[in-house]
């Protein structure tokens, strides 16, 4: 229940997955005070603005504005994009949050794989490392923190941009991930477990929450659920290495941070790293996490040919 004090929202504008946005749209739905903290007032922030959220234009690396966003706010979700700022912008809110003192609840978007690092393994992307200092930094502030780490998101690039093309044109689902097993979770299912936590912190403090997806699956199931989801016949197929490489050579704009980031978290599903299952987002929200059959149905639109001009 609201205490009349704003929830901050960071991460509002970025991101594939728009989990800050889902968020701050479900708790303002519940009647909510939401801040959103964005970086550039665009239309995004409009159509948040319109639902009444409260809009605040900082940058996370720069104290001012993460003070200023702070002000009278008890209840903060921080999440933010792939980025080689994360960590600095992660120290300046644990900074500022400690010194105000006036945090109840602080969730962190962090990633599963956190789960199984240590403080000298190589094998993650730079962005995972951030993701695991990060942790560390929140853990020794003493802040009421709550831990998310989602396994990888269906939202992702990899399951919608990559595979799209292939789905459309030739009903082959071709993904980086040789014979590894995975378990993507939607970032409505995520999100829904944020909006729980920040709506009631209570009992949750210290915890470690991982969502998964409710099964977990090789290229063959994945490209199972994609057929029953599309209604027509998707086959799987291994996307070697090199030619996936090629693919995110050509994304314009695209930063040598992220572009490590998702080689990396290809390799680690080659790697059979990402074989996980837990029921989390259910014993947090009541209801299961949805299915990749769910996933692709929902969003037929991402893997259809489009319609010839003319």
């Amino acid at each position: 229940m609201s205490d009349g004090a704003p929830i901050l929202m960071t991460g509002v504008g970025g991101g594939y997955s728009s989990i800050s946005r889902l968020v701050a749209e479900q708790l303002l739905r519940s009647g909510e005070p939401v801040r959103a903290m964005v970086h550039r007032d665009d239309g995004r922030a409009d159509a948040l603005r319109e639902l009444g959220a409260d809009i605040v234009v900082g940058d996370l690396t720069r104290p001012g504005d993460v003070a200023a966003a702070l002000t009278g706010v008890t209840r903060m979700f921080f999440n933010m994009s792939v980025s080689a700022d994360y960590l600095e912008a992660a120290a300046v809110v644990c900074a500022i949050a400690d010194e105000r003192g006036d945090l109840e609840a602080l969730v962190n978007m962090s990633q599963m794989t956190v789960s199984q690092m240590t403080s000298t393994s190589t094998e993650e992307s730079r962005h995972q490392r951030l993701h695991w200092l990060a942790e560390r930094i929140m853990n020794w502030s003493g802040l009421p923190v709550v831990h998310v780490r989602p396994t990888v998101f269906l939202d992702n690039p990899l399951f919608t941009v990559v595979a799209s093309r292939s789905v459309a044109e030739r009903g082959v689902l071709a993904l980086p991930f040789g014979t590894g097993r995975t378990s993507p979770v939607a970032a409505t299912d995520v999100a829904r477990v944020i909006a729980a936590i920040l709506q009631d912190p209570a009992g949750r403090i210290g915890q470690v929450l991982e969502l998964t997806g409710p099964a977990v699956l090789d290229i063959d199931g994945l490209a199972e659920q994609y057929t029953r989801g599309l209604g027509q016949s998707v086959t799987g197929s291994d996307l070697p290495h090199d030619d996936f490489v090629e693919l995110l050579s050509a994304v314009p704009d695209i930063s040598s941070h992220t572009v490590q980031h998702l080689l990396t978290v290809a390799t680690l599903h080659r790697d059979d790293r990402y074989d996980r299952l837990t029921t989390d987002v259910e014993d947090v929200t009541g209801r299961p996490a949805q299915s990749v059959e769910q996933y692709v149905a929902a969003h037929r639109e991402l893997f259809s040919k489009p319609a010839a001009a003319g």
